[in-house]
């Protein structure tokens, strides 16, 4: 998998830009850094927290006062910078910007991070993201029931375009999933499979784009008024 990572961080300008934060990148990220700056098709399911890619410097701070409890205020602001920083890759020039397909459950929208004021912040940043042309946010409502999101929980299936050099075979896929002290990195047919398989049920699921617009703007006016 590292070879592969060195492999597809050669088919980007972004190459490795990330070493530069030292401690602020944990070493088992890293590698996931160098995967999601080269892959062309990021599909992504949140069941607790919005992505990375798609949140706003408050949010993604009020997350690094809870997951480093013990750093200095100067140490989470570099961490929140390193995910500011991987949030580029959605609208860069060269290379072509990868799609990001997020369906996100409706208890990420209401979980309250920071204050108010934070949230409607982060949940307009939404809005504005999904007016890229290669960004699609769709929620899952509470309304559907039980599902495979809830079993296999959050996670991205990365695929890779075709590389240069005379490769017609694009990279491997991968499915990522991360836990409080490591992640997974599962590449094998069965393993994709399975991941593939949830995701199409959350896809088929999820509202549609419209209707997922128009719930986090209800979510907004609902969090102004509290």
């Amino acid at each position: 998998m590292t070879e592969a990572m060195k492999g597809l961080a050669a088919e980007t300008k972004s190459k490795g830009w990330w070493h530069a934060y030292g401690d602020a990148v944990p070493s088992w990220f890293e590698l996931y850094v160098g995967l999601e700056s080269a892959a062309s098709h990021l599909r992504q399911y949140e069941e607790t927290l919005i992505p990375g890619l798609l949140q706003t410097h408050d949010y993604a701070l009020g997350l690094a006062r809870l997951d480093r409890p013990s750093a200095s205020e100067e140490e989470r602001e570099r961490a929140v910078e390193v995910r500011l920083q991987r949030q580029g890759l959605l609208n860069r020039r060269l290379p072509k910007p990868p799609r990001l397909e997020a369906v996100l459950s409706e208890s990420v929208l209401r979980r309250v991070v920071g204050n108010p004021g934070v949230m409607i912040g982060q949940l307009n940043r939404l809005l504005e993201a999904a007016e890229l042309a290669n960004v699609s946010v769709r929620v899952l409502p509470f309304a559907v029931g039980p599902h495979s999101g809830a079993v296999a929980g959050s996670f991205v299936i990365l695929d890779f375009a075709p590389t240069k050099g005379g490769r017609a075979a694009p990279e491997p896929s991968v499915a990522y999933s991360e836990s409080l002290t490591g992640a997974l990195y599962l590449d094998k047919p069965d393993e994709l499979a399975a991941y593939r398989t949830a995701w199409k049920s959350l896809d088929a699921l999820a509202l549609d784009e419209a209707q997922s617009t128009e719930m986090i703007k209800r979510i907004i006016a609902e969090v102004r008024h509290d």
